[in-house]
């Protein structure tokens, strides 16, 4: 079998005996050896006996993405656990799944609300769900803005844009490039189709950029804003990926310098925060 050269340490033969003996048997008797027996996974993932022997002999050749799977639900893996399944197996990560709608779980709340800069969660398709205290007190409330209409790519090619972002082509052309990372990750949806052939419908800015394949990851780009009584901010975008959840991103914003530090530490003050 073709062993998986990025884990040096883990062979699938290894992982599916211990990812075996991890599960606990629905009987009560007591067994001399932990975990379940190879017959047990074999008939929860509907294969043969032999050929998951096999398997964990190292005999077993290449399976399918069908039976890795199966393979994946008997030994009751998680998401993580299933990709390192696949690239045991097959030397590449597994199909990805269409991400559900985000949910922002009372941690991940806890978490943004702890930030002391200006944070946001985020779907695939860029759809804001969560915000935090900073985030009001720098940007403006999202609850004062129609469902609709929170979400970043629809905001960063609004006709007005223009008049709030500073070089805006730069950040239109990152963002964008970044989103078709986001798809590529999550796959395509109904959601994301919708959104795009809108876009395209009402923006001729998106028509034109969005003919340029660009790819690259999110962040690294920045933001400069003025407010009365503060001055110019400037805050670089990061994105960071939430592990454990269908497909949420949170995007931080960062004061780049000494100035605009303090300058988001007494609007963030002022507010209460």
């Amino acid at each position: 079998m073709r062993p998986y050269t990025g884990m040096a340490t883990t062979t699938l033969p290894t992982f599916l005996r211990d990812r075996r003996e991890r599960l606990s048997p629905q009987s009560t008797a007591r067994r001399r050896t932990p975990g379940l027996r190879r017959e047990e996974v074999a008939a929860r993932a509907g294969v043969s006996v032999t050929w998951y022997t096999w398997l964990e002999q190292g005999r077993g050749g290449v399976p399918s993405e069908d039976v890795l799977e199966r393979l994946a639900r008997a030994l009751e893996l998680d998401d993580a656990l299933r990709e390192v399944l696949f690239l045991l197996a097959q030397g590449r990560p597994p199909p990805r799944k269409a991400a559900a709608p985000g949910v922002v779980t009372p941690a991940l709340r806890f978490l943004l609300d702890s930030m002391s800069v200006p944070a946001f969660l985020k779907t695939p398709t860029s759809q804001v769900v969560g915000w935090n205290p900073a985030s009001v007190a720098v940007l403006g409330d999202y609850a004062e803005v129609p469902e609709r209409e929170r979400n970043l790519l629809r905001r960063v090619f609004d006709a007005e844009s223009h008049t709030k972002v500073h070089d805006v082509e730069t950040v239109r052309r990152a963002y964008l490039a970044s989103f078709r990372v986001d798809l590529a990750r999550a796959g395509q949806s109904a959601e994301a189709t919708a959104l795009i052939e809108d876009l395209l419908e009402s923006s001729a800015d998106f028509r034109r950029l969005w003919a340029d394949p660009d790819m690259r990851a999110h962040g690294g780009f920045q933001k400069r804003i003025t407010r009365p009584g503060v001055g110019e901010i400037v805050l670089e975008a990061s994105v960071l990926q939430i592990e454990g959840t269908s497909g949420l991103s949170m995007l931080v914003l960062t004061p780049v310098d000494d100035a605009s530090k303090r300058a988001v530490a007494r609007m963030v003050a002022a507010a209460g925060g």
